[in-house]
């Protein structure tokens, strides 16, 4: 997208980022003080969508907006879709993952209120707030009708320890409650640490618990999970709550449960169709229900919008992404991360000088950082080398699928030594019969990229968003030839190094230039006698 200013130039449009559900401001002026259009387009309904999403590079929603395959086919320009909360039910991920198309989250932002909102219900339900406070603004006093339970002494069964499940376990063991778990993924060391129980099987933790608090994501293993079956099987007087997603629990089957006295009752913020004012549980005066308010607070909203305008605006940059949840690796602390410019341009440089991409490239991690889990740098080098050989936008999703596509393996080797270097990262590959090499490290403490070998020769200099790779002939002047033809093109060298090989002959010359190196400039270097080759490699 651009437009002409009249004036013979072109001025690229900014992206433009699509906001249709409510967005906290902070997190609408954090986008807009990167530089990106906001178009905030609230209640969209699906046709409407569909009109509006091409030309957007980033999708914002919340829980409402349905992202189906076809939206993400018909966002043709889009980069990224972000989801202001938590749960991703209502985007197709695996669509978007095929497009290349990067979907983020923002998994911390409500897991407080998410929790206390748990929490709130299940004083509500034990103590029939809602329901004596009702009865007493109509004018009715009745203290008999609606006695409780105390939570003290009770057996709390937390369904899922994520997050918020940490969180609702650490407040009810200040209430004194007995606390147990369900979940397959957590050790008992965890466990132990956080002073639960776990329990093997969710029918036994329903049969031990007074309260059970739901905290799964819906899938189609969860969906339908708390049904009559597993109800039938429920210590009598339990009481439910449920502030994860709706559909995991059975709204009929919970409702005849009720009704039967075997459950006392539950207390709910999710329903499987929403937004609703329908269920056979609201008719009941053993259920407290809210309309899924476990975000709904100041502090949630504010988090949610600033965290996922700074994930929209880390996608759109081609930076990593934290809280991407389709990435072969979603996770790099801060040591990993501050390599990947370094691995993208050094993918793009083995292209450049390659000529085209290897069936196998072998990347090698040296020095401190083989300690850590480098699989985002992967992604980094694998989208710097298919950047500049394919038909189609390449980006840390899409890069291992397009990869496999053409034949393209990446093995990675660690090594804990660097020999002259603290941390280095090195890439090699055969294209055509002839192997190239690359290798970068992290330079200062400014930790500035630097590129130190290419083809076994050792350099030094930064990479810049024009250079010239020349391979010449180990002759007096051939220097000087090159940066009189550079110098005649008009081209301003802004750095330059020669490169020493492993006899320790200077063969190899890297130039780094203000401006875009001509065809011209490089078919004139291939003709200067004692050149061997030229290439000029573009970062931009």
């Amino acid at each position: 997208m651009s437009s002409d200013t009249g004036a013979g130039s072109v001025t690229p449009m900014p992206p433009r980022v699509l906001v249709t559900e409510e967005l906290a401001e902070s997190g609408l002026e954090a986008m807009r003080a990167a530089g990106f259009e906001v178009d905030v387009q609230l209640n969209l309904d699906p046709a409407a969508l569909l009109k509006t999403i091409p030309g957007a590079a980033a999708l914002v929603i919340r829980s409402a907006t349905q992202v189906t395959a076809e939206v993400i086919a018909a966002g043709t320009d889009l980069v990224v879709v972000g989801r202001a909360g938590i749960g991703l039910d209502n985007v197709d991920v695996a669509a978007a993952t095929a497009q290349g198309v990067m979907v983020v989250n923002a998994p911390q932002s409500n897991v407080i209120s998410a929790a206390e909102q748990a929490m709130a219900l299940l004083l509500a339900q034990a103590r029939n707030t809602p329901q004596a406070h009702a009865d007493l603004v109509k004018g009715e006093w009745n203290r008999s009708r609606w006695t409780g339970v105390e939570l003290h002494g009770k057996t709390l069964g937390v369904v899922g320890l994520g997050r918020v499940g940490v969180l609702v376990a650490q407040r009810a063991l200040a209430f004194g409650m007995r606390l147990v778990a369900f979940d397959p993924f957590v050790s008992n060391d965890r466990a132990r640490q956080l002073g639960v129980e776990l329990i093997p099987t969710i029918e036994e933790l329903f049969a031990v618990s007074d309260f059970v608090s739901i905290h799964l994501p819906k899938t189609p293993e969860t969906t339908g999970l708390i049904n009559a079956e597993l109800l039938a099987k429920a210590k009598p007087g339990i009481r439910i709550i449920n502030t994860a997603r709706g559909g995991i629990i059975n709204e009929q089957d919970l409702a005849d449960a009720i009704i039967s006295g075997h459950v006392a009752g539950a207390g709910l913020d999710v329903f499987a169709t929403e937004p609703t004012t329908q269920s056979p549980l609201f008719a009941l005066p053993e259920v407290v229900v809210t309309p899924h308010l476990g975000a709904s607070t100041v502090e949630a909203q504010d988090k949610a919008g600033v965290t996922i305008a700074d994930m929209v605006v880390l996608a759109l940059r081609g930076e990593f992404v934290p809280f991407a949840v389709n990435l072969a690796a979603t996770e790099a602390n801060s040591t990993v991360q501050s390599f990947l410019p370094l691995a993208e341009r050094l993918g793009r440089l083995f292209t450049g000088m390659a000529g085209g991409t290897p069936d196998l490239l072998e990347v090698f991690y040296e020095g401190a950082i083989a300690d850590y889990d480098c699989r985002v740098l992967n992604l980094g080098v694998l989208k710097g080398i298919l950047g500049p050989v394919v038909d189609e936008p390449v980006s840390f999703v899409n890069a291992p699928q397009i990869a496999e596509r053409r034949g393209l393996v990446l093995r990675e080797t660690k090594r804990s030594s660097a020999r002259d270097y603290v941390n280095l990262l090195e890439i090699r590959g055969t294209v055509a019969g002839r192997e190239t090499h690359v290798a970068g490290t992290l330079y200062g403490k400014q930790s500035s990229p630097r590129i130190v070998g290419i083809d076994e020769h050792i350099v030094d200099l930064p990479p810049s968003t024009h250079m010239l790779v020349v391979r010449n002939s180990d002759t007096p002047g051939m220097i000087g030839r090159v940066g009189t033809i550079v110098g005649e093109a008009g081209l301003n060298i802004a750095d330059m190094d020669v490169g020493t090989g492993p006899s320790g002959a200077a063969a190899l010359m890297v130039l780094s230039l203000a401006e875009i190196v001509p065809d011209s400039v490089v078919d004139a270097l291939r003709a200067e006698p004692g050149v061997v080759d030229a290439r000029a490699i573009e970062f931009s």
